[in-house]
């Protein structure tokens, strides 16, 4: 690899990382995502580990995505951890369905009210570049 290349690819990498680190915090933050969880469940006096259970699995899912670790689980664990996946995924699909309403919101403070048909278009291009450069990138290696 050439050092253009290195660079290159470290410019991507960061890029990649900024952009999906602020729109995380972005979601979670705007749409009140913690404050809302621990309204529903009628459990605001723990919304610190509900935090805490947030940061720790962004860390851990960032290791495991740096260090693919095997861990040897028994089967009737990953039964638990399926059902919390699963709990997990289906929260962020309907927080998601809200996230429509951000649009325009950020339209607004960027001050093109009118361009909101690029700023979504650039979203799904991007999205789109982005998941068929890493689809075509990994399976190549």
């Amino acid at each position: 690899m050439t050092t253009i290349e290195v660079i290159i690819t470290i410019f991507i990498a960061v890029s990649g990382g900024l952009a999906v680190g602020s729109g995380f915090v972005a979601f979670l933050t705007v749409l009140g995502i913690i404050p809302r969880l621990a309204q529903i469940s009628k459990t605001t006096d723990k919304a610190v580990l509900y935090e805490a259970a947030i940061i720790i699995g962004t860390m851990a899912g960032i290791y495991g995505g740096l260090r693919d670790p095997v861990v040897g689980i028994s089967p009737l664990f990953l039964i638990p951890m399926g059902l919390a996946g699963g709990l997990f995924v289906g929260m962020i699909a309907g927080a998601l369905a809200e996230v429509l309403n951000v649009i325009p919101i950020l339209a607004k403070r960027l001050n093109i009210d009118g361009k909101i048909i690029t700023l979504l278009m650039a979203v799904v291009f991007g999205k789109i570049f982005g998941s068929l450069f890493q689809w075509l990138y990994f399976v190549k290696r």
